[in-house]
């Protein structure tokens, strides 16, 4: 999965909470209640080491694998890291975690009885990271997303008591929305770690090369595909969008945050005009602010 890059300091637990002040979406913003902000926190701490491992941005020095008690010969394996965190996972459940990130998320998991499923999907996720560097089909891509981006949606709504079957599926495609908005945003950094997330069919259906996402600029092919890519994820917004409208108080603007942030990065995409390759577009704070009165009034 791809994400913000930071430099880690020698404490692995700051230097990976510090990251959330980086994120493209808010993290556990000030106006939620200081327990959700907490539990929250926790959340994205598990969600943020498990991505660093995942893509080799741990600190140098190999802290993080120490914590977790992998040997320093083995500690760049990013495979055997991966399995050493979920093994302390598992701890969270039912001993004492090793690593303070994890012993941070304990009380969490048990103050809302979270399970293990999530958690695994998202390790699952980093896993599948290593071993696939390519995705066929639109399908195959969203079997990803499954893993990689819908388990932070669920975890948002179980810290927050709101968990329902339909509150589930609108999250799922909210989720997935803003795993493919990030996916674009990041074609070339993705692509400098031999992965591409553009699946192969696209790619083949508009003409483009693999060497055409090397380019500095990107040429109308591949402009037609990050635009098709884009119309995808702009529709799966609109789809969970009315999760919003379902909830009330701090948590309504939580959410409409998530889809309105989802929307300006998709609308900076396009006012590039859809040449991702140079760099990341990003959406301003005004265009930020518009999209979030807009998915609140429900006229996205």
């Amino acid at each position: 999965m791809t994400g913000t890059a930071t430099t880690r300091t020698d404490d692995p637990e700051r230097a990976t909470l510090d990251k959330a002040t980086s994120e493209n979406f808010p993290v556990a913003p000030f106006f939620l209640p200081r327990a959700w902000r907490t539990d929250l926190m926790a959340v994205y701490g598990f969600a943020r080491l498990v991505d660093d491992i995942g893509d080799g941005d741990l600190a140098p020095g190999g802290a993080d694998a120490r914590l977790l008690g992998v040997s320093p010969e083995r500690a760049e394996d990013r495979l055997a890291l991966l399995d050493a965190f979920e093994a302390d996972l598992r701890r969270v459940f039912d001993s004492t975690p090793r690593h303070p990130l994890l012993r941070r998320l304990q009380p969490t998991v048990r103050r809302h009885s979270l399970t293990p499923e999530p958690f695994l999907g998202l390790i699952a996720a980093n896993r599948q990271d290593q071993l696939v560097k390519r995705y066929e089909t639109y399908d195959d891509l969203l079997a990803y997303c499954e893993l990689s981006a819908n388990p932070v949606g669920r975890l948002v709504l179980a810290v927050t008591g709101t968990s329902t079957p339909e509150r589930i599926r609108r999250s799922d495609a909210i989720c997935t929305a803003l795993q493919i908005v990030e996916h674009l945003q990041d074609v070339a950094e993705d692509l400098a770690r031999d992965r591409i997330y553009l699946p192969a069919e696209d790619m083949k259906r508009f003409h483009v090369q693999e060497a055409d996402l090397a380019a500095a600029t990107a040429g109308a092919s591949v402009r037609a595909l990050v635009a098709h890519e884009a119309q995808r994820a702009r529709d799966l917004l609109n789809e969970g969008a009315p999760l919003v409208g379902s909830v009330h108080g701090r948590l309504r603007l939580l959410l409409a945050g998530f889809v309105a942030g989802g929307r300006a990065a998709v609308q900076a995409i396009a006012a590039a005009d859809h040449d991702v390759l140079p760099g990341p577009p990003r959406p301003g704070k005004l265009r930020l602010l518009r999209e979030v009165g807009v998915t609140l009034r429900g006229e996205g």
